[in-house]
């Protein structure tokens, strides 16, 4: 197998969407080879949830040739039956009762869909705008928030709009999106599947269902159709169509189907937000009504001098984030990320929940699955700013672990100082800003 073989005719398929930027291609899916999907079969995650089959990587990888190469030839001749996914949930944000449905599809399906992403990604890579970065090559949550932080800063914060789309995955509209794809991708092999895969329905519980509109979060093409989707949606629509009839600067900054517009002026953010609703209505989308806010984020120095009463300091969450204007250590006025409440007691909870099953486990095993995961909140919420909030995540795991600790027993036997004694030893990593916005400057 050779990669370099791959990413050769990724870039030509880039290269020609670039040259004829209003093409439809009709000839794509002739990359998708046994090379090519033996590529596809690298690039998939080995270790997620089995599907409707229960088949496991493993069990795939058995007869790994013959699997790819029956695969290729139902996929080309049209008899690739996609199975339905099997649904599953996780809560939603930090609902205890509000969960988010998840279908997992099969390991080879998995596979087939990576190898279609393959062939995708190049093309509309040189379509979709700076201001996306959800499941991009090269960008990341980080990314989106630097830009956020970034833009916020330059136009003094301003007004924001905190755009939530209901219950995008299930509502996304399977007419328009074919339409939307036909306009750049007319393969009828690629088509065929993408359809398939749209209309394969849903497992639950032992009954199959198939829902009209929707794509499944969990399956490897979801997030490249969303992209595509959203794209025309809100992106193109944004930077073509509202940023000239506005007043002032304005910009969007998207990561999936989370979104967050800013604008310099507060009559260019109630203008736009009027027009929201019926843009996405359009599309099939709902706007909602109570989570989609105009938010005043100017920066606190920068109000009307006359006004008698300052005006409430509005926050908004973006990533995981709470965004809110604080002044620095300098006396400057600075858009600051924290970890958002409600993320930081969920991740809390799940340290306890863990703790609590294993508290009989040895000290030595505890320890190291803590440690892994005060190092991976650290990955992630371990940004400029927002060191006060990781100290407090690592002080609240070694309250959790000393709680469940002297639960191995009716004694009660970890008092506050043999719990100094035991980190003394078994020393929990200590806060770490990873991703610096100074470091990003230089």
């Amino acid at each position: 197998m050779e990669p370099d073989d791959v990413s050769t005719r990724q870039q030509r398929i880039a290269e020609l969407a670039r040259i004829h930027p209003e093409v439809s291609f009709t000839s794509l899916a002739h990359h998708i080879d046994l090379r090519w999907l033996q590529e596809a079969y690298h690039r998939t995650r080995k270790d997620g949830a089995t599907g409707v089959d229960n088949q496991t990587a493993a069990d795939y990888e058995k007869n790994l040739e013959e699997n790819l190469r029956s695969l290729l030839e139902r996929a080309k001749s049209g008899s690739y039956r996609a199975p339905p996914v099997r649904r599953t949930y996780i809560p939603k944000g930090t609902s205890r009762t509000e969960m988010r449905p998840i279908g997992v599809p099969t390991f080879e399906d998995k596979v087939l869909q990576r190898a279609v992403v393959m062939v995708l990604e190049p093309l509309y890579e040189q379509e979709f705008l700076d201001c996306s970065y959800g499941f991009r090559p090269g960008r990341s949550a980080h990314d989106a928030l630097d830009a956020l932080w970034k833009q916020t800063m330059d136009v003094g914060g301003g007004w924001v709009i905190d755009l939530d789309i209901r219950k995008f995955f299930d509502t996304l509209d399977h007419k328009h999106l074919r339409e939307i794809l036909k306009r750049r991708v007319s393969d009828g092999v690629l088509s065929r599947l993408i359809g398939k895969w749209l209309n394969a329905g849903v497992c639950e519980k032992g009954a199959v269902s198939y829902p009209g509109q929707g794509s499944p979060q969990g399956g490897v093409v979801s997030p490249m159709l969303s992209n595509v989707y959203l794209h025309e949606v809100l992106d193109e629509w944004f930077e073509e169509a509202v940023k000239p009839r506005l007043k002032g600067k304005a910009f969007v900054v998207r990561y999936a189907d989370d979104a967050v517009l800013g604008f310099e002026y507060e009559e260019d953010a109630r203008r736009v937000m009027e027009v929201l609703p019926k843009r996405f209505a359009k599309y099939g989308l709902t706007i909602h009504p109570e989570k989609t806010r105009v938010v005043r984020f100017q920066r606190p120095d920068r109000g009307n001098p006359e006004d008698q009463e300052q005006p409430k300091r509005e926050t908004f969450n973006f990533l995981g984030f709470t965004h809110s204007w604080r002044r620095s250590r300098n006396g400057n006025w600075v858009v600051k990320r924290t970890t958002e409440r409600g993320r930081l007691a969920r991740a809390l909870k799940k340290v306890g929940d863990w703790c609590r099953r294993n508290r009989h486990a040895p000290i030595q095993e505890q320890y190291d699955h803590l440690q892994r995961k005060l190092q991976g909140h650290y990955s992630y919420y371990g940004i400029t700013g927002n060191y006060n909030m990781l100290a407090t995540f690592r002080n609240q795991v070694i309250r959790i672990w000393k709680v469940w600790l002297s639960r191995r027993s009716n004694n009660g036997w970890v008092s506050w100082e043999k719990l100094r004694l035991l980190l003394e030893r078994f020393s929990l990593a200590p806060p770490r800003v990873v991703h610096s916005i100074y470091s990003a400057n230089l």
